[in-house]
C-alpha cells in the first residue's frame, strides 16, 4: 500500500474528490457533476482524473473514504426496495398508527407518510415475550414458513424481523431469521435487535423497516463500486461514512445502510470542528449549503453535538448521528410562483439533471443559482476552474419568465428569491442555536459548500452573527472532513430498570451484552483492540416521564458508588436542562450505551506561504454586483489562489475560486490568517 488518501464526497448535484499524500502533506482536488444513474460512475471517472493528472499509480492509494447521500434520496424519493414484515400478532398497525403526532396542529389535510413496509407486507406471528424478556407464548415457528413464501410470492425482495420485546431477548427474531434464510437464502433479512436493540416499539419498528429496505440499494451499489475500484487497479477497500461522524467498513454498512443518511454532511461538520481548533474559536455554526440542500450544524467548545433520533419521510429513525438540521434550500432550488401569486423556492431541487437553467442541461426554471449570476454575485462564464461551461442567457431568462408570472421586475424576483432562500436559511441557524438555548452572536458561522459562501453574509447579518470565517477550500470541505473521520461503532441496549442496588446484576449484564456487541464489531473492522477508546453513557429518567438525559458512565462499571454517583448527576443535570429537580422521585436507568472509536491520524495539509504582494494582485476583473443596500455597484473580483496570509481588504467584494465563491457585502471586512481562511466582519458588530 502507498501513501495516498482518497476522500469521495457524494452529493445531490456535485462529486468531490480530495487525495491526500501522507508522505508530503499535499492535497489535490477534483470536482466534477453528479452521475445520478449511477453514482459509482462519476466516482470512477474523478479518481482516473486525479491519479492521472499527478501521475500516480493506482497501487499508490492506501485508503478511500466515501460519504454518500444515496440512502437519503432513496428514501426520501422512495426508491427503495418492496419490504416487507415478520412481527408479533396483534401488532401489525405498528408502523400506520405511529405516534399520532401531526406534523402541522392547524392543517386538517395532511397526508399520513407511506411506511417502508405497507400493511397488506405486513404479517403476524404468534409468539410473545414480556418486557423483561421471559417468554409468555412460545414462537410459533410452523407459521414463519408460509408468511415467507406469501412475502416471496408478492415481490418482496427484504424482509424486517420485529417481535415485541426483543430488546430485552432477541431468541424470538434469531430464530425467526434462521428460518427465513432457510427458506429464501437470497432474501435481505433484517432484526430490529441487530438495528436498534432498544425499547419504543414504533421507533423500532420504523427504524428495521427502513434498514431492511435499504439492504438492497445500499449493498448492490457498494458491492458495484468496490468491484469497479479493484478493476481500476485499487486494491484497498473503501470506508463509508456514517451519520456519528465515524467510518465503517463495506461490510458493516452493506447490513445497516440506516447509519448513514448523514454520511455525507458529517463529514463537513467534522471539518468544521476541526477548523474551530485551528483558528481557536470554539465556538461555530457549521453552514453547508451545496445544490439541493443545507446543512448546519452546532459545535460548542470545539465538539460536535450528537443526538439519536432523526426524521426521515415522517418516521423516526433512532441511530446514533451528529445533530446536523437539514432543509431542502440549495443551488439547485426551484423558485415557482404558487396559486396567490406569491413567490416560493424549494424544496424541490433542479438537482445535477437537469440543474439550474444556467448548466444548459435542459433545465427551464429559475434556481437559486440563476438568480445568483442574474445579479452577478456568480460568474456566468464557467464553473469548476472552466472544466464546465455555463450559459448566463439561460439564467437570465429563466428569471425573467418567473418575473413575468409574479408580477415582478426581474431584479426584483432575483432578489426575491435570494431573500426567501436566506431566511429559510436563517430559520435552519435558528434551530441549531436559539432553539438549543444558544446565543447565535456568540459563535461564528463557518460558511462552506459550493454555495455556502455565497449566502453567508446574507444570512450570519439576519441571524445577528458578526464574524463568517470560510476555509480554503470551501466546496471541498465535506470531502476533507472525510479524510480525519474516525473509526466508529455506537451500540445501545434497553434495561427498564430502577436505579437501585438490587438491580446491579441486570445492569452488569446489561454492559456484558454491549462489550460483546462491540468485541464483535472490532473483529469485523479487523481493529486493533488497544487502538481503541470506549466512552459509556447511560440514559436516565424520573419514573414516570417520557425522556431521558444521557450521562456518562466512567469505564461502564456499575456498582454502588458509581450508581450513586449517576443519580447525582442526573439530579444536576435535570436542573440544569429544566430547571428544577426532584430528589424524592425515583429514578429509573433505560437504557446503556457504549462507542467505540479508533483515532485515525492525517498529516496537515501544507501551511501557505505569507503574503509578499499587495492584495490588488487578486484582483481579476470587476463587475457589477447587486447587493440589497447599494443595487448594483461596480465590484473587484478577486481570485482565491493569489489571496495570502496578511492579506487584508473590505466589501464590497466578489472572492472566486474553483470550487466556491464568497460574497463580501458593503462594509465588511476580511482578514487571511496564517491558514489563508478568509475571517470576515460585518459592518456593526462586535
Amino acid at each position: 500500500m502507498g501513501d495516498l488518501v482518497i476522500s469521495i464526497d457524494t452529493g445531490g448535484t456535485f462529486t468531490d474528490l480530495v487525495i491526500h499524500d501522507r508522505s508530503n502533506g499535499r492535497r489535490t482536488i477534483h470536482k466534477l457533476p453528479t452521475t445520478p444513474d449511477d453514482p459509482a460512475r462519476g466516482i470512477l471517472d474523478g479518481i482516473a482524473v486525479l491519479l492521472g493528472d499527478a501521475e500516480w499509480s493506482p497501487e499508490a492509494v492506501h485508503l478511500l473514504v466515501h460519504g454518500t447521500t444515496l440512502a437519503t434520496n432513496a428514501i426520501l424519493q422512495r426508491r427503495y426496495a418492496k419490504t416487507g414484515m415478520l412481527t408479533t400478532t396483534g401488532f401489525r398497525d405498528v408502523l400506520e398508527i405511529g405516534r399520532q403526532r401531526r406534523p402541522s396542529f392547524y392543517n386538517l389535510d395532511v397526508s399520513k407518510p407511506v411506511p417502508p413496509a405497507t400493511r397488506d407486507c405486513i404479517l403476524e406471528i404468534d409468539g410473545r415475550l414480556d418486557e423483561t424478556g421471559l417468554e409468555v407464548v412460545p414462537l410459533d415457528e410452523d407459521a414463519i414458513r408460509p408468511a415467507i413464501e406469501s412475502l416471496k410470492h408478492s415481490g418482496v425482495v427484504a424482509v424486517a424481523i420485529c417481535f415485541m420485546h426483543a430488546y430485552a431477548n432477541p431468541d424470538h427474531e434469531n430464530r425467526a431469521k434462521e428460518i427465513v434464510r432457510e427458506i429464501w437464502p437470497k432474501a435481505y433479512v433484517c432484526t430490529s435487535v441487530e438495528v436498534l436493540r432498544e425499547f419504543r416499539e414504533f421507533e423500532r419498528f420504523a427504524s428495521t423497516a427502513m434498514n431492511a429496505s435499504l439492504l438492497p440499494v445500499i449493498d448492490s451499489y457498494l458491492e458495484r463500486l468496490q468491484a469497479e475500484l479493484k478493476a481500476a487497479g485499487i486494491a484497498a477497500s473503501p470506508l463509508v461514512m456514517q451519520s456519528n461522524g465515524g467510518a465503517v467498513s463495506v461490510a458493516t454498512v452493506r447490513k445497516a445502510p440506516v447509519n448513514t443518511f448523514f454520511s455525507g454532511p458529517a463529514g463537513g461538520v467534522i471539518a468544521a470542528a476541526n477548523l474551530a481548533r485551528e483558528v481557536d474559536i470554539p465556538n461555530l455554526v457549521s453552514f453547508d449549503m451545496g445544490g439541493t440542500s443545507t446543512d448546519v450544524s452546532l459545535i460548542r467548545e470545539g465538539s460536535t453535538a450528537k443526538r439519536n433520533l432523526l426524521e426521515m419521510a415522517g418516521f423516526p429513525v433512532r441511530v446514533p448521528a451528529l445533530d446536523i438540521h437539514t432543509i431542502g434550500a440549495g443551488g439547485g432550488s426551484i423558485a415557482w410562483v404558487d396559486p396567490g401569486g406569491l413567490l416560493k423556492v424549494g424544496p424541490q431541487s433542479a438537482g445535477a439533471v437537469p440543474g439550474p437553467a444556467l448548466y444548459g442541461r435542459g433545465g427551464e426554471e429559475a434556481t437559486v443559482t440563476d438568480a445568483n449570476v442574474f445579479l452577478g454575485r456568480l460568474s456566468g462564464a464557467s464553473l469548476i476552474g472552466g472544466s464546465m461551461t455555463v450559459f448566463s442567457e439561460k439564467s437570465i431568462a429563466a428569471v425573467t419568465a418567473l418575473g413575468d408570472r409574479a408580477g415582478l421586475d426581474p431584479v426584483d424576483a432575483a432578489a426575491g428569491i435570494l431573500e426567501i432562500v436566506n431566511v429559510n436559511m436563517m430559520g435552519a441557524v435558528r434551530v441549531v442555536s436559539i432553539e438549543r438555548g444558544e446565543d447565535p452572536r456568540d459563535y461564528t458561522l463557518a460558511a462552506f459548500g459550493g454555495a455556502g459562501p455565497l449566502h453567508a453574509a446574507d444570512v450570519a447579518r439576519e441571524i445577528g452573527i458578526g464574524h463568517i470565517v470560510v476555509p480554503p477550500r470551501p466546496g471541498l470541505l465535506s470531502a476533507i472532513g472525510l479524510l480525519d473521520a474516525d473509526r466508529r461503532g455506537d451500540f445501545s441496549v434497553t434495561r427498564l430498570l430502577p436505579a437501585s442496588v438490587e438491580n446491579l446484576p441486570a445492569l452488569r449484564e446489561g454492559v456484558e451484552v454491549l462489550s460483546e456487541r462491540g468485541a464483535a464489531w472490532q473483529a469485523g473492522e479487523a481493529l486493533d483492540a488497544s487502538s481503541l477508546t470506549a466512552e459509556w453513557c447511560a440514559d436516565l429518567r424520573y419514573l414516570g416521564q417520557a425522556f431521558e438525559i444521557t450521562l456518562p458512565l466512567k469505564n461502564g462499571t456499575f456498582d454502588a458508588p458509581a450508581l450513586a454517583k449517576l443519580i447525582a448527576g442526573f439530579h444536576r443535570r435535570h436542573e440544569s436542562l429544566n430547571g428544577y429537580t426532584m430528589p424524592d422521585q425515583p429514578i429509573e436507568i433505560v437504557t446503556l450505551r457504549l462507542g467505540l472509536a479508533a483515532r485515525r491520524s492525517v498529516s496537515e495539509s501544507e501551511i501557505p506561504t505569507p503574503a509578499t504582494t499587495s492584495v490588488e494582485t487578486a484582483i481579476q476583473t470587476h463587475r457589477d454586483v447587486w447587493f440589497p443596500v447599494t443595487g448594483f455597484v461596480p465590484t473587484p473580483i478577486y481570485e482565491r489562489i493569489h489571496l495570502k496570509p496578511g492579506h487584508c481588504f473590505a466589501g464590497p467584494a466578489i472572492v472566486e475560486q474553483t470550487d466556491s465563491t464568497t460574497v463580501i457585502p458593503p462594509g465588511a471586512s476580511v482578514a487571511l490568517d496564517a491558514r489563508a481562511n478568509l475571517r470576515i466582519k460585518l459592518e456593526g458588530t462586535i
